[in-house]
Formats: C-alpha cells, sequence, structure tokens
C-alpha cells in the first residue's frame, strides 16, 4: 500500500491498514531520514495514547529505531501529544513517534512525527518521509532489534516525561493560584491520554476537579474522542447537575481543548480562540503575532487591529502553523478544531495549557465563562460559527470539486460576494466579514463545510448554501 501523512500524520483502520508492518515501515523511514540529515545521534523519543494496542504498536516502532543503532526514549506509560513533544527539547533529541490517531473514531490509530523543534513535520519533511517508506516498501530493509535486548542494551530508555513538562507549566502559569481559585471544575478526558492531567496540576487547594472519562477504555463507547458539542452532551449535564464554573474536555491525545460554560453551552472553538488571544494580548500584557489557518475567526483581525499585532493566515494543519510561528515568534497560533499553541512553549497545538490559560482569564477577570464571551464581543462584536461535516462517496471527490470551481454566485444568503479563497478549499469571503468555506477534511473521508457570520440563523442559512453549492 501507499503510505500518505495528512495534515498530522498517517492515520489508518486497525488491522486493515494499520498494522505491525505498516507501522515498522514508517518507523524505518524516521529513521533513515534523521540518519540522513545527520541527526541520529540525539536519539529518538517514541510516544503512545490509549487508543487499541498503541503500546505494543509504539514498541514495534522502538525496535525499529533501536535496529537502526539510533537511541530511543521510549514513555513509560501512555502520555499526551504536548507533553510528549515537550521531551523532544528536554531530551534534546532529534524528534519524535507518536502512535495515537488524535480524535478520530476507536477503529483508528496513527502515526505522528514531530520534528527536533518538536512541531509538526512540515511539508518538505513529509516529503522526505513518504519517499524513504516508498523505497523501503520497495525493496529497503527494515532493520530491528528485540525490545527486551534494547533495553537491557541501553539503546532503549523507558521514561516518564511528565516531570519535566509539569516543571515548565508552573514557570507559564500560576498553578498556584488557580489550585486556590475555588473554582468547580468538570474534566471529560475523553478516555485519552490526558486523563489525570487537570486534576494533578490544580489539586491540593480549594479548587475541585471532578473527572469525566478517565479510565482506560480503547472503545470510547459512546464517544469519538474528539471534543465537539457532540460530543460533549454528559460534560455540559454535568456541569449543570453540580454547578461548575466550567467544563474542560481533551481529545484522544490531549492536544485539542473544548470548553463548556457555566450553563453547559459549547464555547466554539473559534470563541475560544479569540478569547486565548484576547487573555495573553490584554490580562498578560504580551504583544506577539497571532498566526491562523483560513477556517479560525475573522475576530482576530479585530484584535489585531485592537492591540497593534500582525495576524497571519495559513492553510489548515499545524504543520503550515508551526513554522509561521517560529518565523514570526508568533505570541499565538491557532486552529478551528481547537488546537493552540503558545510562545515560550512548545510550537504544537497542547489542550491541557489551553485549559489552564482559560481557567486562568476567568480567575483574573473574576468573570464566568459567558461573561468573557461578552466581554470579547463587546470588542470585535458577535460572532456566530458552526460546521458540518458531510461522508461522501470517495468516487465523487473530482465532481464535487470541479462542481465548486465553476460556482461564482453573485451573493450568498444576500451577501455580495466580495472573493473566492481556493488556497485550501473553496472560500467564498462575503461583505460584513462573514464567510463560507468548503474543503475535505486531511484526516478522514469527510467534507466539511465552515460558516462564519453575525447571527446563528445567518450561520445556518449559509451552511445550506454550502451544502448545495457542493451538491452534498
Amino acid at each position: 500500500m501507499t503510505i500518505r501523512f495528512g495534515t498530522d500524520g498517517w492515520r489508518g483502520i486497525i488491522a486493515q491498514d494499520f498494522t505491525f508492518d505498516n507501522v515498522r515501515l514508517c518507523a524505518q523511514g524516521v529513521s533513515n531520514y534523521v540518519k540522513g540529515v545527520g541527526l541520529a545521534p540525539h536519539g529518538l523519543i517514541v510516544g503512545y495514547d490509549t487508543r487499541f494496542a498503541s503500546e505494543d504498536f509504539a514498541a514495534a516502532a522502538a525496535e525499529v529505531v533501536a535496529g537502526n543503532d539510533i537511541k530511543v526514549y521510549l514513555c513509560q506509560q501512555a502520555a499526551p501529544t504536548p507533553i510528549i513533544s515537550h521531551a523532544i527539547l528536554e531530551k534534546k533529541a532529534a524528534g519524535a513517534i507518536i502512535i495515537t490517531a488524535s480524535h478520530n473514531p476507536a477503529n483508528w490509530n496513527g502515526f505522528k512525527y514531530k520534528g527536533e523543534q518538536a512541531s509538526s513535520a512540515s511539508t518538505e519533511v513529509i516529503a522526505e518521509l513518504e519517499r524513504n517508506i516508498a523505497n523501503v516498501l520497495s525493496g529497503g530493509r527494515v532493520e530491528h532489534i528485540p525490545l527486551e535486548q534494547a533495553v537491557k542494551g541501553g539503546l532503549v530508555e523507558i521514561f516518564d516525561p511528565s516531570p519535566a513538562y509539569f516543571r515548565h507549566i508552573e514557570r507559564l502559569v500560576d498553578l498556584e493560584r488557580l489550585r486556590h481559585s475555588g473554582l468547580k471544575v468538570i474534566v471529560d478526558s475523553m478516555y485519552g491520554a490526558g486523563a489525570g492531567y487537570f486534576a494533578t496540576l490544580l489539586g491540593g487547594g480549594s479548587t475541585e476537579v471532578v473527572e469525566l472519562h478517565g479510565e482506560r477504555n480503547p472503545l470510547f463507547p459512546g464517544i469519538q474522542p474528539e471534543p465537539i458539542a457532540l460530543n460533549l452532551k454528559e460534560l455540559s449535564k454535568v456541569v449543570r447537575e453540580r454547578g461548575a464554573a466550567i467544563g474542560l474536555a481533551t481529545d484522544g491525545d490531549a492536544d485539542r481543548i473544548g470548553i463548556v460554560d457555566e450553563e453547559g453551552n459549547f464555547l466554539t472553538p473559534l470563541q475560544v480562540f479569540a478569547l486565548l488571544a484576547l487573555y495573553l494580548l490584554e490580562v498578560c500584557g504580551q504583544r506577539g503575532a497571532i498566526v491562523k489557518t483560513i477556517t479560525s475567526t475573522a475576530m482576530l483581525y479585530r484584535l489585531g487591529q485592537l492591540f497593534g499585532v500582525p495576524v497571519y493566515e495559513t492553510p489548515v494543519g499545524f504543520k503550515h502553523v508551526a513554522p509561521r510561528m517560529m518565523a514570526e515568534d508568533a505570541l499565538i497560533g491557532g486552529e478551528e478544531s481547537a488546537g493552540f499553541a503558545f510562545r515560550g512553549h512548545v510550537p504544537e497545538r497542547d489542550g491541557i495549557l489551553s485549559g489552564l490559560y482559560f481557567l486562568d482569564f476567568m480567575v483574573r477577570k473574576g468573570k464566568r465563562p459567558t461573561e468573557l464571551v461578552e466581554y470579547l464581543y463587546s470588542k470585535v462584536g458577535p460572532h456566530h460559527y458552526q460546521r458540518l461535516d458531510i461522508e461522501f462517496p470517495p468516487g465523487e471527490r473530482q465532481t464535487i470539486t470541479r462542481r465548486l470551481a465553476e460556482e461564482r454566485p453573485a451573493q450568498i444568503d444576500n451577501l455580495k460576494l466580495q472573493e473566492v479563497d481556493t488556497k485550501d478549499g473553496f472560500r467564498f469571503l462575503l461583505e460584513s466579514g462573514s464567510w463560507l468555506l468548503i474543503r475535505f477534511s486531511g484526516t478522514e473521508p469527510l467534507l466539511r463545510i465552515y460558516a462564519e457570520s453575525d447571527s446563528p440563523a445567518r450561520v445556518n442559512r449559509l451552511l445550506d448554501a454550502g451544502r448545495k453549492l457542493a451538491g452534498v
């Protein structure tokens, strides 16, 4: 088979595409890459999430890396992707292999590669990895050494990446202030690798943390581990029943955050992105560029104007966001899927730090989440957003693309069409700052339709218009 890395690694259905042989192929491709660029002496981190057999797939990858005479730092238990990424910097490693399919359904798993700067691999690196894997498939050799032998020989070191991460987080946010805030926080770990981290970081004071789905269950019963409104109904219910101040949710590998307000209503990722930017700019008094994907909110442009900072836009995927963040020394970078990265931290999404920053915003402003949204809107005006995910027959992809390429309506929902942007899908930029975007997912067989406008009703009408334009 041909192995292709999407917006964030390679993913496949377990036992169908995602097999031990294919994981070993990918590990050999990474090993060849780090040897080719002279980074092999720095070693590689290997980590994994809580999905079915993730620790076994990680062990298989570690055996291949060690078989190539490259030191392996193998995580001793499932860990969040941002914590594994931080270990790259702490160990000064060449990068990390992470076995995770993030938010995909339970029958999926995946293979991520993070580079030596602890960021998602760039398009150039991905292309090199894919070439290496193809070369191995066409006659190359997969080296490997049994894990027990590699451990005894010192080629594999089993370690816990969490303590170094905790020390780093304490330098970024005042945890003592949060521990003694008196807030009641409900956390939905979605059976993922983020289980226990908020409780550990916030415990020991008056703050109360109640955790849902904190045990390991690779079936993710009743949910898909993506922190969106559809999957957070129980979190919303518990927040209301217990009179909590907020609900926080992390996805399968805890690099994304979902937030439910004190009334049990889901905050959209666009609201969360704008609120985190406002927190850093106003409460923390920091200044720096904002990097957003095309699916992210127009509110960031208004915040950029208000605080005199530039805003840069990229295609979807942190493989685009991270390089721009590093080039601009950006204050914050993020995307519509609720993944946010921050200056002074790893140039990668971190759902745990995002949640801590949001809590700190609440404590320092003395406002509930609903009040923070009102405060944001007082500065940038009301903005509402929604996304539709639509399954489609794979054979229809070219037809849908051709149909959209030919569409140039004069207006959509009585809003004048100002421009059609095709850098990543088809984005229809409308008057008054409204927009409609139609694009194919880079990680799942889905057509995504996004819209942002000044009212929920208009957003729904724009989404309906998007379905008609795409013919789905």
